[in-house]
This record gives C-alpha cells, structure tokens and sequence, in this order.
C-alpha cells in the first residue's frame, strides 16, 4: 500500500496538482484500502459503487462525494491504466445559497475583536474576498497599501490574481508590518511563521459568537459576503469574477442569486 501511495503523490506531483488535492486522494486511497482490506487493482465496479454509497449512507456532502469519485477515477485510470474502467459519474451537486452576513453584521464583528491582527484577519478576508488558506499564506510582500491592492499567489488553481484593499484598515496594517521583514507572514503565530487555518477560523467564530449572530455562517461567508456586496454596489459580474478568481462566470454567478435588486423590490400580496 504504501508503495501505490508513492506512486499517487509522485504522479499528482509531476501534474502539478495542490497539496491539498495530494493529500485527499492519497486519503481516498488508503480509506478504499482500510474498506476492503485487499489491493485496489483487484476491486470490481460494483465495490467501488458499495463504498460510495456508504459514504453516502454517512451523510457526506455531494461535493465530498464528488471528491471522492475523482480520486477513484484518477487511481483506476492514470495509476493502473485500467481502460475497461468505468468512469464514475459525479452526483448532482446540492444548489445551496451562499450564506451572506449583512454590512452590520460584518462591522459588529469586527467591532467585537479587540486584537490588532486578528481584527485585520477578518477585515482583510473580507474586503479582498479571500479564502482562509489564502489568508494564512499572505505575506507582506504580497499587499501594495500606496495602490490598495492585495496579490494572492498561487491560490485555488495555482493561479495568482490581484485584488483590491480597503483604505480604512491601511494604518492599521502599517501598524501591523512595522519593522518587519517583506518575506514575513502578515499574520504570523505567536511562535513565528505561519497561522493554521484552524486558528483563523476560531477567531470569526469567537467573533461571531461575541456579535451574538445567529447565521450558520463560516470564514468563507465574508468571502461570500465580499461577492454579494460588490454586486449590490452595482460592479459588473465579471469584474468580480476577476477579484474572485474564478475561472468560469457561472460559478460567481450564484451570487446574483442572493442579491437580485428586482426580486427584492418585489412587495408580497400579503
């Protein structure tokens, strides 16, 4: 097993696929194994479509499902180069809507932190729209305070791409960044180096929870609320499609569904 492991990272190296993607198929890999307790080359279609579906039975969301059959698709066809394999067909993906925080929210948020940095952590997410492993990764390098731009680097796609900061948090980042070397994290670990993205993540929650907002609403909801605020200011969809770093319009597209001026303008019989 750990053999096939080797040879799956070293080919999704070679493809120049995400650390992340590494490590979740290489995850799928040895949960297959764990499953059935016997080599994977020797699995049937209809083992494959057991596992999955006990997975299903678990409860998981259709895009870890989804995760699930690219990583299998990827092990029978590019590993064993099994052309009578079957490839699996991805389940139909849940249409949820974004869960947006309003403007006062966000400001009650933030008005609720009182450390420097992670205050900053929030306000930056939200004002460039970024992801929180995109914010762990920010270095001081990476922001322009003279021309309010932030450039993330290699993100989702390993694309990087340019996006905009506020004026209002300028002296506080100047703050932040005073003395420090341009190669530093912005938001390093009390130990130095980088921040986990769990703990990123627990201090919007503790925030949060301080704001006393109800929401389901996770890190990636300021990202979501970045979208949708834009788009209410009225800046073209595919402006915000380029902050955002999507690589198709459809995918930022969902956001005109949260925000839609017409429907809202729309009085209920009632």
């Amino acid at each position: 097993m750990a053999d096939l492991i080797n040879i799956i990272e070293q080919e999704l190296k070679l493809r120049n696929y995400s650390p992340k993607t590494i490590k979740a198929y290489t995850f799928v890999a040895r949960d297959l194994y764990e499953y059935f307790k016997k080599p994977l080359g020797t699995l049937s279609e209809q083992n494959i479509k057991k596992y999955l579906i006990n997975k299903q039975d678990k409860k998981l969301s259709s895009q870890t499902i989804s995760l699930y059959a690219n990583a299998i698709n990827f092990i029978f066809r590019e590993i064993y180069k099994k052309e009578d394999f079957v490839k699996i067909r991805h389940p139909k993906k849940s249409h949820k809507l974004p869960v947006v925080l309003l403007r006062g929210e966000i400001k009650e948020m933030i008005n609720c932190v009182s450390n420097l940095k992670h205050k900053l952590m929030i306000q930056v997410a939200y004002c460039a729209g970024l992801r929180v492993s995109e914010v762990v990764r920010l270095k001081i390098v990476d922001i322009d305070l003279e021309e309010l731009t932030l450039v993330v680097r290699q993100g989702k796609g390993k694309k990087d791409r340019l996006t905009i900061l506020s004026k209002n948090i300028i002296n506080d980042l100047k703050n932040l960044i005073i003395n420090r070397n341009n190669n530093d994290y912005l938001f390093e670990s009390n130990r130095g180096g980088k921040l986990t993205e769990m703990s990123i993540q627990k201090v919007f929650h503790n925030a949060l929870k301080k704001a006393g907002i109800k929401k389901p609403a996770s890190f990636h909801s300021l990202r979501h609320s970045f979208a949708t605020h834009l788009l209410e200011n009225g800046v073209d969809v595919r402006y915000v499609q380029e902050l955002l770093g999507h690589a198709n319009i459809r995918t930022t597209q969902i956001y005109t569904k949260v925000t839609n001026p017409s429907l809202k303008n729309i009085k209920s019989p009632l």
